[in-house]
């Protein structure tokens, strides 16, 4: 299937490992040229290389932090002065510390907050006014399972990745009559750095290992087993596809079964 992503230009924020990187691998791989971002600039500059080898793209990597809104314009202006345009814009980020309310300080909620909903709206009010004169354009938010069934002491990650869905599905109407669309993507628990973190953090909460947390969770998952990064993105690249363009407006789950509501 031609995705008709050859020639694009794709922006994937915290794109250094894990579903940000297996994003931007697969985006390559269809021929979309990259702007990628992350804090650790060893890690982004050694994975951009390896995306440059492998795929005849050319790829711009800065190092930043999309949280800080001078970043989040550092990185927009390296793709301009680049290519000229960012026809795909994938927003995403760490996640924050897990803890229940009542250990959660305003300083806490202040940072999650812009980490999480105001990044992906900076990076938006940067690339949208181009894909509306262009008429065309890809807004993927990557978010997480928690926005739709929330998980036990996610208290940040639940409340504030809920928030960029609501602020996703109402753009989403704004822009469609541009030929624009923006959907999120809600992964599960899947084999990165961040779910070994969320693991080490339960397993310090109620004991036991690392392991044994995992193992918990593979139960609560119908398919028996973690999602694969490769598996996100094989969504991801089709959402920022031509094939795609009467979707808008959604909030797809890659998660082997585990939200538990009805669509």
């Amino acid at each position: 299937m031609d995705l008709g992503l050859r020639g694009k230009v794709a922006l994937v924020a915290a794109s250094s490992k894990g579903l940000g990187r297996a994003v931007a691998e697969e985006l390559a791989a269809e021929g979309a040229h990259l702007v990628m971002c992350a804090r650790g600039k060893a890690t982004l500059e050694e994975t951009a290389e390896s995306i440059r080898h492998r795929s005849a793209v050319r790829v711009v990597d800065v190092a930043a932090d999309v949280s800080d809104p001078k970043d989040a314009a550092r990185v927009v202006k390296a793709a301009f002065d680049e290519f000229g345009q960012v026809d795909i814009l994938v927003t995403n980020s760490g996640g924050p510390p897990s803890g229940s309310f009542e250990n959660l300080t305003p300083e806490m909620w202040d940072t999650a907050t812009s980490l999480l909903l105001k990044s992906a709206v900076e990076l938006t009010r940067a690339v949208l006014p181009g894909m509306k004169e262009r008429r065309w354009g890809r807004i993927l938010n990557v978010t997480s399972v928690a926005a739709k069934q929330p998980i036990e002491r996610l208290m940040l990650s639940n409340s504030l990745r809920a928030a960029v869905i609501g602020f996703a599905r109402t753009l989403a109407n704004e822009v469609a009559p541009f030929n624009v669309t923006v959907n999120n993507l809600l992964p599960g628990y899947t084999r990165t750095d961040r779910v070994q973190e969320l693991a080490r953090a339960s397993a310090g909460n109620a004991g036991g290992s690392d392991t044994d947390i995992v193992s918990r969770w593979e139960k609560e998952i119908p398919m028996g087993r973690l999602g694969e990064p490769r598996e996100f993105a094989a969504l991801a690249a089709f959402l920022a596809s031509e094939r795609a363009s009467y979707i808008t407006g959604t909030s797809i789950a890659v998660d082997g079964g585990f939200i538990r509501s009805l669509p």
